[in-house]
This record gives structure tokens, sequence and C-alpha cells, in this order.
């Protein structure tokens, strides 16, 4: 086996499947990456079980051979590498030599066989979707998704399609996004859940990326296919929670205000809130924002007064701080909308602007009790 590769083209396809290789693993060959040498094409794969991501780069060889070769000794050994032209040998001795301009490596290999196929798809379903759309529907929703093991439905994005758009969602039960496309459709309705750590690695991968995406899904796996790149994996098992139940219907009382003043404001005076429950008041009254925060413990104590826009019945409503913040970093326009109904019901971010027609985007937070 042997075969010429750019040192800089190769580099870059490894760090982008390397990010499915876990830091530790209860099997060594999860620890490699897996080499497929077809004449002068190597197709390079990772996998941590649950997902498969591989990817194919022009090389020069005419031999057909596979191999599993440590992913992080050669990561480590590509990055201090100038751009140049490196060969790859299998020796006698189980080694696989990499040779460059001023010297030679020696790597031990494993064989490919040891190596876990990706996941089978059978009889699948398939949507196509430009590879931006994912990467912001992806930006939109995974920061709401939850971290709890005894529900691990929430641990993920819900991914539902149909004929009226694809709407993408996320909740902690604290706090919940709807990411809405409605110029895509889809005539055959499917829904399933889809895990944070794929997600993780389409986000930055897609960013940027007016390609179409094939997305290929049954009810376990589900199949990104985009370039000459593949990712493959497991879905989550369970049915996921009906979150329109929780999205209040009538909501008379609403707040319009620049969300980077508002966001500033929340960030100040939550620096003064209690450290446990990041509770902040917001009074509102006429064309007046009030907002406070206070930790008896140590008797800290913050208040602000911003102008806003205010239809409604006065209102005073609590909020967990770091929520209403990771929303306000989340939402992409200059000016959002609160819409409320009373202080122990959720509270609604909408964007007043939309940069894009055919989404839509809603962000639910639950409200905490205020300490009187």
């Amino acid at each position: 086996m042997k075969f010429i590769v750019s040192s800089a083209a190769l580099l870059k396809e490894l760090q982008i499947i390397g990010g499915v290789v876990n830091s530790t693993n209860t099997l060594p060959i999860l620890d490699n990456f897996l080499f497929e040498l077809n004449n002068d094409t190597l197709t390079l794969s990772a996998s941590d079980l649950e997902t498969t991501m591989s990817t194919s780069i022009e090389v020069e060889s005419t031999d057909i051979y596979s191999i599993a070769i440590p992913a992080r000794l050669l990561i480590d050994t590509l990055k201090t590498f100038a751009e140049q032209p490196l060969t790859f040998i299998k020796t006698k001795n189980n080694t696989i030599e990499i040779a460059a301009n001023n010297g030679k490596y020696a790597v031990a290999f494993f064989p490919a066989e040891d190596f876990p196929k990706a996941h089978y798809i059978k009889d699948p379903s398939l949507t196509v979707i430009k590879g931006d759309i994912i990467s912001k529907s992806i930006n939109s929703t995974l920061f709401a998704s939850g971290n709890d093991d005894l529900r691990p439905v929430m641990s993920g994005v819900f991914f539902q399609f149909n004929s009226d758009g694809l709407n993408f969602v996320a909740t902690d039960a604290h706090k919940m996004v709807k990411y809405t496309r409605k110029d895509y459709k889809s005539d055959k309705s499917a829904e399933f859940i889809m895990p944070k750590k794929p997600l993780q690695l389409l986000k930055g991968i897609m960013l940027g990326n007016q390609d179409d995406v094939k997305i290929e899904y049954n009810e376990t796996n589900a199949q990104f296919v985009f370039g000459s790149s593949t990712l493959t994996c497991k879905l989550i098992d369970g049915k996921y929670p009906n979150y329109e139940a929780v999205i209040p219907k009538e909501n008379p009382n609403i707040l319009k205000i620049d969300r980077a003043l508002f966001l500033n404001s929340v960030k100040r005076i939550s620096i003064f809130s209690n450290k446990t429950t990041h509770q902040i008041r917001l009074k509102i009254t006429g064309s007046s924002l009030n907002i406070s925060a206070e930790d008896f413990d140590y008797s800290n104590k913050a208040e602000e007064r911003l102008d806003c826009e205010y239809e409604g019945e006065d209102i005073e409503i609590g909020f967990n701080s770091r929520f209403v913040i990771e929303m306000l970093n989340n939402i992409d326009c200059s000016t959002i909308q609160l819409s409320m109904s009373l202080p122990n019901r959720a509270g609604l971010i909408t964007p007043l602007e939309i940069n894009d027609d055919e989404e839509e985007i809603l962000m639910l937070v639950m409200p905490v009790m205020l300490n009187d």
C-alpha cells in the first residue's frame, strides 16, 4: 500500500471528521481514523459507534487497501508540517511510514476489519435542504436543548417535517426555541430527534455552505450527505414532549425594546442576582421598564430603568437571567418583542424584524416565582 497526498488537504479533512473521536473510548479501535484507499481516492472515516463521519480526497495511488491509523498522533504530526506532499507506505513490520521532505515517521496501524461500520439506513425518507439553512436552524435551537440524562429526548433537537414547512425545536423544560422554515416542505410527514454531538459537528461544517444537503432518515438513524462527505448517526429513541401545549395562545401584554439595550442591561443586573436562582425582576408600567435583582445573602442589589414601547396592563414578572441572556444572544435582530399574559405564564420572545421572510423564530422562557 502506497499513496501520496497533500499534507494540508489531509489535515483539513481529518480535523473535520476528528470531532467525532471521543477523548476516551471503551474500544481502542475508536481512537483511530479508518483509511480506505481505492486507487486515486482515499476515504477517511471516524466513529464513536453512535456517529460516523466519512469524507474523500484525491491522492496519487494505484493501490486498493484499508487500515486504521491512530487519530491523535496523526493530527498532531500533520499540524507541524508546512504544506508539502507526504508519502504513506505500508511496511513489512506492520507500520505505516510517512515520508516528508525532511524525515520519515513510523506509525503502528490496526486492521480495518476491526473498525465499526456506519449504520445502514433501510427504506429512508429524503429531504433536501441548503447547508446554511441547516447551520442556521441548529444555531437557533441547539443552545436551548437540555443536559438531563433522565430525559434524553430533551438533550437533542426535534426535527419535524410536513407539508406546511420544517420545524426545528429544542427545550430543556425551562426554555424553548422553535425555528420554522416555510420555503421547504415535505410530502411525507416525519419526526425525529437528532442528538447534540452530530448537530454540533454539522453546525460548523455547514456555516456559509450554499450547496444542497441530502437528509435521509428512518425511525432509528439519519444521514447527512454533502459534497464528498457523509455523516450518519443514531437518533434519540423516545417521544418528544408536546411543545405546542406550553405556548400561551393569548398574550395581551406586549413589550417592544432594542435587543442590545435590553441584553446589556440584563447582563449588568444579573451580576447582582442570587447565584442559585439568577432571578431578575421586570416591572413594566406605561412606557417604562424597570429591571432589578437582589441577592439577600450578600445585600447586593441593582436596578435600571429603560424606555420601551408597551401595550397592556402593568405587570411584574421574574425570569432566570441566564436564560434571557442566552435567548437574546441567539436572536438576530435589532428590536425584540416580549409577549406575556400573567406572571406565572411563559414569556414569548420574537424578533420584530426578520431578515428572511421564509423563516419564523419563537423563543419561550418560563417565569420564576418572585420573592416579595
